[in-house]
């Protein structure tokens, strides 16, 4: 049984997803974030940057136990262990990291600092907010004009492109965006959020979800590094 370190955050969810979708048995380790867990040595030890999803394979490739950290390498991973949301062809295979890529580079750190300027900053900064919700919303824009010609982001299929961008959409409204102003990008976000194994996914540790960060949260999660802990 695959064991998944993770907190109800988009990064979690996009490997809580690929799991169902895959029907792989695996077991939750939550990883309090707002109360640093995250820094624990024996997390340290699978995810040096402190960063959640992590996993621990008990079947890895070679009959070894295997432990990944960053989420679009366990997206791939998972991909690569079942043969499935991921195109088996070259040409389809490069169309779909690329749009990974873009979720790793774009959409989630955009994303993440347009919500964090706009719900978490202890001051409001009015040139961050509009700076990041600008881009937000033309993140959005990219998206949408894909979707406008494409059913699933990475082409026909349904894929871990689609897993990785779904979740970081689903706090529209904290990031400053009407997802009514982007018609191909909601049709397809409804389709997904109606999938049953996404159904079950963002349900994972839902129970753990904060509605607030309080200030020792705001240390835990923005404050100092675990070298500076040390």
């Amino acid at each position: 049984m695959i064991e998944v370190y993770s907190w109800p955050t988009p990064n979690g969810h996009k490997v809580h997803i690929m799991l169902e979708e895959c029907r792989l048995p695996y077991r939750v380790i939550p990883v309090d974030i707002g109360a640093g867990e995250q820094f624990d040595p024996k997390f340290l030890a699978i995810s040096p940057n402190n960063k959640i999803p992590a996993i621990v394979d008990p079947d890895g490739p070679d009959g070894q136990p295997m432990s990944l950290f960053e989420s679009g390498a366990i997206l791939l991973y998972l991909a690569g262990k079942t043969g499935q949301f991921l195109p088996p062809d070259t040409r389809g295979r490069y169309e779909a990291l690329q749009w990974l890529m873009f979720q790793m580079g774009g959409v989630g750190p955009m994303l993440g600092q347009t919500h964090h300027f706009r719900m978490y900053a202890p001051e409001k900064i009015e040139y961050a907010i509009d700076r990041y919700t600008n881009e937000a919303k033309r993140l959005y824009g990219v998206i949408d004009r894909r979707l406008a010609r494409s059913r699933y982001i990475a082409g026909p299929a349904y894929g871990i492109a689609d897993m990785a961008i779904f979740p970081w959409l689903r706090g529209a409204k904290n990031q400053g965006v009407e997802m009514a102003d982007f018609p191909h990008l909601k049709g397809w976000f409804d389709e997904i959020a109606a999938r049953p194994a996404v159904m079950r996914a963002v349900e994972v540790l839902a129970e753990k979800r904060r509605p607030l960060v309080d200030d020792k949260a705001r240390e835990a999660l923005f404050g100092k590094t675990q070298y500076e802990r040390r």
